[in-house]
C-alpha cells in the first residue's frame, strides 16, 4: 500500500480546437483546476509523503503560464496573428490541437522533471523524499468533465 497527496491550483485559461466540428474551435476559455497526485510507499520524517509547498514550488510559477493565456494548435492559420499580438499569452501545441487530454500530459511531464530537481536540491526549505513519485494529473475542464494523464 502506498500513501497519496493531492495538492489543486486553479487557473483561468483559454483554448480553441482547430480540429472540433462545433463551438469549441472557437476561442473559449475554462475555470481549470489541476490536481497533482503524488505517492509514496513510506512517510517523511515530519509523517508526510511531502510538504504540499513542495508542489507549488515546483511547477507554480511554470502553471502560472497557462493562467489567462490562450493555448492553440500551431497548425491553425490564426496561430501567427494570435502569436505576434499576444506573445507569451499564446501557447502553441505543436499541430496538436490543446485538448485538456494534452494539457494533462504536458503538465505531467512537466511536473515529473520538475519534482525530480526539486528532490536535487540540497538548500530548499523542504525536503522531498527520493521515494516519492507524481502519480497522476487531471485537469477539470469544467466542475463536471475532466482529463487526466498518469505513467
Amino acid at each position: 500500500m502506498s500513501y497519496r497527496i493531492c495538492k489543486a491550483i486553479e487557473i483561468e485559461n483559454g483554448h480553441m480546437l482547430t480540429k472540433h466540428p462545433d463551438k469549441c474551435r472557437f476561442p473559449h476559455g475554462h475555470t481549470r483546476k489541476v490536481e497533482f497526485v503524488l505517492e509514496a510507499d513510506e512517510l517523511d520524517e515530519n509523517q508526510m509523503v511531502c510538504d504540499f509547498k513542495i508542489i507549488k514550488d515546483a511547477v507554480g510559477e511554470w502553471l502560472d503560464g497557462f493562467d489567462h493565456s490562450l493555448c492553440m494548435n500551431t497548425a491553425d492559420p490564426a496561430y501567427p496573428e494570435f502569436k505576434a499580438r499576444y506573445g507569451e499569452r499564446v501557447i502553441g501545441f505543436d499541430n496538436q490541437d490543446p485538448t485538456t487530454e494534452l494539457m494533462a500530459r504536458t503538465i505531467f511531464d512537466h511536473a515529473q522533471q520538475a519534482l525530480a530537481a526539486y528532490g536535487q536540491c540540497g538548500d530548499c526549505r523542504y525536503r522531498l523524499a527520493s521515494g516519492v513519485r507524481l502519480r497522476r494529473v487531471r485537469v477539470w475542464e469544467t466542475t463536471s468533465s475532466w482529463a487526466e494523464y498518469a505513467r
